[in-house]
């Protein structure tokens, strides 16, 4: 019998692996508890709601993120470093967990709560605002070319990497998002950096 820490980490798992082969992004309980081996009413007594799930999932990504996005500015001094690691960072995350990347663009959570979709738009807030603090160092350091703008630039950067994540999931995760990020960040880099 599993303790019940082990059985909401397998409900976990398997509602990523789950998100990751239902190419609609619409997992329902039933099927979920069907994929553990528990009854609905087993899910429900580790979780709340379906959304509490979710919810779990996006914490997960944060956690895993952040823990690796403050060792990145911690021992990396360069900005143009700090960001091609925190971009490189969210980019192999999301190649190794297909069904948190569809999490991640809010496909997993197609008709759910309001306040799931507010969760996984704050998640990409956060990492566009650590992009922007690098950015801004980068400004008081005269290393952003003429007169970019680190908000802006910010901002692509966040667009860049979604777009390539979204990529990766129209392909049903058979082309991995960082194919080819070596070349694409040296033009970025070159637009945004002196």
């Amino acid at each position: 019998m599993a303790r019940k820490g082990q059985r909401r980490e397998e409900i976990l798992q398997a509602l990523a692996r789950m998100l990751e082969n239902n190419t609609d992004g619409r997992v329902t309980t039933a099927a979920l508890a069907q994929e553990v081996g528990v009854s609905e009413a087993a899910l429900y007594r580790h979780f709340g709601s379906k959304s509490q799930m979710f919810e779990a999932l996006i914490e997960f990504i944060e956690e895993s993120l952040f823990s690796r996005v403050n060792r990145i500015v911690e021992a990396e001094e360069d900005p143009r470093e700090q960001c091609e690691s925190i971009l490189r960072l969210w980019l192999g995350f999301a190649g190794k967990n297909p069904g948190l990347a569809r999490l991640m663009l809010g496909e997993a959570i197609q008709g759910e709560s309001d306040n799931l979709r507010s969760r996984v738009n704050q998640l990409l807030e956060r990492l566009e605002t650590q992009l922007k603090h690098v950015l801004k160092r980068a400004r008081l350091e005269s290393q952003l070319s003429g007169d970019t703008d680190a908000l802006a630039a910010a901002n692509l950067l966040v667009a860049v990497v979604h777009g390539r994540i979204n990529q990766y999931s129209r392909s049903n995760f058979k082309v991995d998002p960082t194919h080819q990020w070596s070349a694409q960040w040296a033009i970025l880099e070159g637009g945004l950096f002196q």
